[in-house]
């Protein structure tokens, strides 16, 4: 099979899973469980084996139409778009498999909904990842803030319809009021939006508007969550645990902070860019994310929105490494993705499984839980380390690159963020860790065990990811080096 077509496979296959889950649903839970598994190794199958052409220097493309000269749907697959599509396909296995034990370890209502909603977003996030032009982004972006929107709404009581409101309307206010704008000023002085390594603004806009295009792009990706464009992903928290685990590491937040970092590479250019005084702003919106975001964090009793709060902080620090406009901090963006993607997983896994084996949420029902769910805290662990940045662990990795390619441009705003914000996430989880291994818990609780068996195994597989990516993370960064050849003298 030609990489281009798999393009059109990688694009369909999590669509035929959607109609299989819903004729599926109708015969049997564990055939439409079955469907769901199938079409996401399928699905990962075929994006993987993208990977050797990707490796080889080749960039496959696939053009839909053109709906006006020089604007048109069109996908095309580079180094950027390749780590995102093969890292949320990947991790859609493992959510599948966790989702399977949470949803009947909960018994929660309207399963078959769940799963196709989950294989649409999935369809929405390869199609963001292989974007060939703006329009294309666009359009996917908008069909994944749809499609997760039931997701968000499943439990359909009041509370979560209202906040799942708040997670529609922000996004798609930000989207159509400031990105849809962004796009067609770019389409206007540069006569197209396709991605072109070193960007397409060069010599068509300067000065402040450069600055007030990059505020349009930044903040319309609402997705991204950077201050004050953030409400909807605490508001989202009301959602099933494997949907805060789809928003924060497979798939919305980081369609979020690709695309950001998609633009500044393939719009803007990084060289145009660090060239402007303008667009400057974008890392000190970026550092005051992080630390604000930290600072909300450590106030939270609850698990899953001090998880929520710690996102908004670590996703800055992609937005932040994309505005350094340096080659080392421009593959620790794409780097702290993964690293990222592996720890959050792991956290909400973890903070699902203790919800399902011993209904807790708040951090005071936590003491010597440890005793009780030794795999289920020994991932929380490990998790809350990379965040952090501990070794042996991916977030280490990632921090360092940001670290490196922040000296390399003599940031010290960034220097100091990432150390400043790096003893904060230490402050708000290791209480957390230190808790539930060294207390003793608090008498007159119900007594429980570990999670149902599928929750435990997808928990401990994406916690051995996260040590995994210590050691093995060549490939990433030789395939993201493809990305910053360009910028190097």
């Amino acid at each position: 099979m030609s990489a281009d077509n798999a393009i059109v496979l990688a694009l369909c296959v999590p669509l035929l899973t959607a109609v299989g889950i819903q004729l599926a649903g109708r015969i049997s839970d564990n055939l439409r469980e079955a469907v769901t598994l199938t079409g996401a190794a399928a699905l990962a199958w075929v994006v993987w084996g993208m990977l050797p052409a990707l490796f080889a220097g080749a960039r496959p493309e696939f053009t839909v139409g053109e709906l006006l000269p020089g604007i048109g749907i069109a996908f095309t697959v580079e180094p950027l778009g390749m780590l995102f599509a093969a890292l949320a396909s990947g991790l859609w296995i493992i959510n599948s498999v966790y989702s399977i034990g949470y949803m009947r370890g909960n018994k929660e209502k309207h399963q078959t909904r769940f799963y196709t909603c989950f294989a649409l977003a999935l369809s929405a996030t390869i199609g963001i990842a292989f974007a060939g032009n703006l329009l294309t982004l666009f359009l996917c972006y908008e069909l994944l803030t749809l499609s997760t929107y039931p997701l968000v709404a499943h439990k359909g009581d009041e509370a979560t319809i209202r906040s799942a409101r708040v997670y529609l309307g922000i996004l798609l206010c930000t989207s159509i009021g400031l990105l849809l704008p962004a796009i067609l000023w770019t389409y206007h002085v540069a006569g197209h939006g396709d991605f072109t390594a070193g960007g397409i603004l060069e010599g068509h806009i300067a000065g402040a508007d450069v600055g007030l295009l990059l505020a349009l792009f930044v903040f319309g990706i609402g997705k991204a969550a950077v201050m004050p464009v953030h409400r909807w992903l605490p508001a989202a928290m009301v959602a099933p645990t494997p949907v805060s685990a789809l928003l924060h590491a497979v798939a919305v937040v980081k369609a979020g902070v690709f695309s950001v970092t998609k633009v500044i590479v393939y719009i803007f250019g990084v060289d145009f860019l660090f060239a402007t005084p303008s667009s400057g702003w974008l890392v000190y919106a970026a550092a005051f994310t992080i630390i604000a975001a930290s600072l909300v964090a450590l106030r939270q009793q609850n698990l899953k929105r001090l998880l929520a709060y710690s996102t908004i902080a670590q996703l800055s620090y992609v937005v932040m490494a994309a505005a350094v406009l340096k080659p080392l901090a421009e593959i620790g963006a794409a780097v702290h993705m993964v690293a990222h993607a592996f720890g959050k997983i792991t956290l909400f896994f973890a903070a699902g499984a203790i919800y399902t084996a011993a209904k807790k949420t708040e951090l005071g029902q936590l003491r010597g839980i440890g005793r009780r769910m030794p795999w289920t805290m020994a991932a929380f662990t490990i998790g809350a380390l990379s965040m952090i940045g501990v070794p042996p662990t991916a977030g280490f990795v990632s921090k360092w690159y940001i670290l490196a390619g922040a000296f390399e441009a003599n940031n010290l705003l960034a220097i100091f963020t990432i150390i400043a914000s790096t003893a904060l996430n230490a402050i708000y989880f290791l209480p957390i860790v230190f808790a539930a291994w060294f207390y003793n818990e608090q008498p007159g609780g119900t007594p429980h065990g570990e999670a149902p068996p599928l929750v435990v195994i997808a928990l401990c597989t994406t916690a051995l990811l996260t040590l995994g990516f210590f050691f093995f993370n060549g490939p990433v960064i030789e395939l993201e080096n493809q990305l910053v050849e360009g910028m190097l003298p």
